[in-house]
């Protein structure tokens, strides 16, 4: 038991200390959400780079809203090139507080949920920012495979302005 709960208290260490050593980002979410409207498919505009999508070109995001008020979630893309293998992730994701419309939580993997923050919505519901709880996660979305250069530019300086990097974000090539 002692060895346990050392065990759980190095780790409690770890997880609290790497965290203080992130930079403070700015998480507000938008205060009104019409997700009817933000169902459908999301081309990834840019992001940054994580395991989960590692090596994915001609990225998509697919929403449709179920019976029980959950969404379905397919996230799709071709490994390294717009011709190559074909990949496909199914999950499902939750608006937890109606009050919060912009927070969602996002889970490909059983219950485990991760922070899905919509920061910045085009009045259109043509592009939109999406954010985490920590500065290690970052997306810019759009309904069409390309975004105009000035629209792209607003998205990238809203996340600097957040205190995101984003020296590190990766253009997502796209068909």
């Amino acid at each position: 038991m002692k060895t346990q709960t050392l065990i759980f208290l190095s780790l409690s260490f770890m997880i609290f200390s790497c965290r203080s050593n992130k930079p403070m980002i700015d998480t507000t979410t938008v205060s009104e959400l019409n997700v009817e409207r933000y169902m459908g498919t999301w081309y990834e505009i840019a992001r940054f780079q994580h395991s989960f999508e590692k090596d994915l070109v001609g990225v998509t995001a697919t929403y449709s809203l179920r019976d029980d008020g959950k969404i379905d979630v397919i996230n799709a893309g071709y490994k390294h090139t717009l011709d190559g293998e074909y990949k496909e992730a199914k999950g499902k994701a939750k608006i937890p507080n109606r009050e919060e419309p912009g927070k969602l939580k996002v889970a490909f993997f059983l219950f485990f949920y991760a922070d899905y923050n919509i920061m910045e919505l085009g009045d259109d519901y043509q592009h939109v920012l999406i954010g985490s709880s920590t500065p290690d996660y970052l997306w810019i979305l759009s309904r069409t495979p390309q975004l105009d250069e000035t629209t792209y530019q607003q998205l990238v300086d809203e996340a600097k302005r957040r205190g995101y990097d984003t020296s590190k974000l990766f253009k997502v090539p796209q068909k």
